[in-house]
């Protein structure tokens, strides 16, 4: 398990690498737009008083990953608690069974769940749970969505996240010598539009692969941790065993020893 786990997880970490600049630069067009455009208007942006709240909560489909699942379900849990304390209702969108069963089993509202979709990831799954959560917000059924998974930082440390996906709120850049006041064909409005509509999507897409790099780093350590402490039980165990048979053969030998001085005397 150990070899497969580093074998994903190469994949995944080349899939990562290769997904992050891209999502970053759409986080930075997105500030520039908003940076030159007065007083920007779009359903995803407005903020409401929070009375309802959709965590969004990334965990692995399996088990035998040390801590990985279980920490997403305490910060989960921590979040849920954290705003029904200020009164707020609280909705979850389970990804991977593992906080499926957790959250299912608990008195916790499950609106929707995506079970066994790492086996064969596609852009696709992250568009289908944008879809989710999308129209709840702009439905007004929520006022805020927060989603809590594992980012990928290297083989050895994954760290649980916790990120705001709505309302959006994007950083004008600053200190961007790249940042020039553009012509833009069709107006700034429309690609804003365009941009925006396409963010959320990015963003999805870029969790889930995280979480899928995070899980088979933690599976792969998992597992090495257990192999090694495998052959320290199994030395421990032959070394008893050792002993053992050295004081059944010490025994023995005193006894034949001392039947033979019988004999003799």
């Amino acid at each position: 398990m150990r070899v497969v786990a580093a074998a994903r997880l190469r994949r995944a970490q080349e899939n990562i690498v290769a997904t992050r600049p891209f999502a970053e630069k759409f986080n930075t067009i997105l500030g520039h737009l908003i940076a030159q455009i007065e007083n920007p208007s779009h359903p995803l942006l407005e903020s409401r008083e929070l009375k309802r709240v959709c965590l969004i909560s990334v965990s692995a489909d399996r088990g035998l990953c040390g801590s990985f699942n279980s920490n997403v379900i305490r910060t989960t849990t921590q979040r849920a608690q954290h705003y029904q304390a200020q009164g707020a209702e609280v909705t979850v969108i389970c990804v991977g069974r593992r906080t499926r069963d957790y959250f299912a089993r608990r008195d916790y509202n499950v609106i929707a769940e995506y079970v066994n979709i790492f086996r064969q990831l596609a852009f696709e799954t992250a568009v289908e749970i944008v879809e989710e959560f999308e129209h709840l917000y702009r439905d007004k059924q929520v006022d805020r969505v927060e989603v809590i998974y594992n980012d990928f930082k290297s083989a050895i440390l994954q760290v649980v996240l916790v990120e705001q996906l709505l309302p959006l709120t994007p950083e004008v850049p600053t200190g961007d010598e790249l940042f020039l006041d553009y012509l833009y064909e069709p107006e700034q409005e429309a690609i804003f539009q365009s941009v925006l509509a396409k963010h959320l999507n990015m963003q999805m897409w870029k969790v889930l692969l995280d979480s899928n790099a995070a899980e088979q780093a933690a599976r792969m350590a998992a597992m090495e941790n257990a192999t090694r402490n495998a052959n320290e039980l199994i030395d421990d165990l032959i070394l008893q065993r050792n002993r053992a048979r050295q004081t059944q053969i010490t025994t023995e030998i005193s006894e034949i020893v001392s039947g033979a001085a019988a004999l003799e005397g």
